[in-house]
């Protein structure tokens, strides 16, 4: 098993492979493609007007290709105890903190959703981590300055309800139908190819 088999298994369903690292076994980490708003719009999970559709069609899917390549399938959801998905995160050198204190990817930017890992057992031939710097490390750090409340900032820690506060004005409507003003700020938000779409289902998800 190679990892372009499972990135391929994972296209298929507007997924990737956003990173991997090494745990006992392999652990790979799914996260959303650009193409994965109108492939996700439409599965039944999407329209039954259930709870959690997409919590629930991530474990449909993942929980199918795990299946298909004998992996064992974990959600960020699962839990308590939960996965340790952040820490398998920072141990695939593609995932960094940044200067706001959300995780940058070093092609997502800020713009991240991870639907789920795929644990191997055994270690797969191209799953060694490798090493790279943060991208923040160059960038002047626009993230810092987005917020127009600085509930995001680099000095201080994230003001959970300023933001909310924020997000109920009529300024705030940027944030809840584009996603996060300072997520989009990071200049590598770009290359995740979210739809705003997308974004306001999340914010919908964070602030009701």
């Amino acid at each position: 098993m190679h990892l372009a088999e499972i990135d391929r298994l994972a296209h298929a369903h507007g997924l990737h492979i956003m990173g991997t690292a090494l745990h006992k076994g392999a652990v790979v980490l799914l996260g959303t493609a650009p193409d994965f708003w109108p492939i996700f719009s439409a599965s039944a999970e999407a329209q039954d007007g259930l709870p959690d559709p997409m919590d629930r069609w991530s474990k449909r899917v993942i929980g199918a290709i795990a299946q298909t390549l004998g992996a064992t399938a974990q959600f960020p959801s699962d839990g308590p105890p939960f996965p340790p998905f952040i820490r398998w995160a920072f141990d695939s050198n593609r995932f960094f903190q940044s200067p706001v204190g959300m995780l940058v990817h070093d092609t997502a930017g800020m713009m991240i959703s991870l639907r789920g890992a795929l644990l191997f057992e055994a270690t797969l031939p191209d799953t060694t981590p490798v090493l790279q710097s943060s991208p923040c490390a160059q960038c002047p750090a626009p993230c810092t300055t987005a917020c127009p409340v600085n509930a995001l900032r680099a000095d201080a820690a994230y003001d959970v309800e300023k933001c909310h506060s924020f997000l109920d004005t009529e300024a705030g409507q940027s944030c809840m139908t584009r996603g996060c003003i300072a997520r989009r700020a990071c200049p590598l938000s770009e290359g995740a190819g979210r739809s705003d779409a997308q974004s306001a289902f999340h914010m919908r998800a964070f602030h009701p």
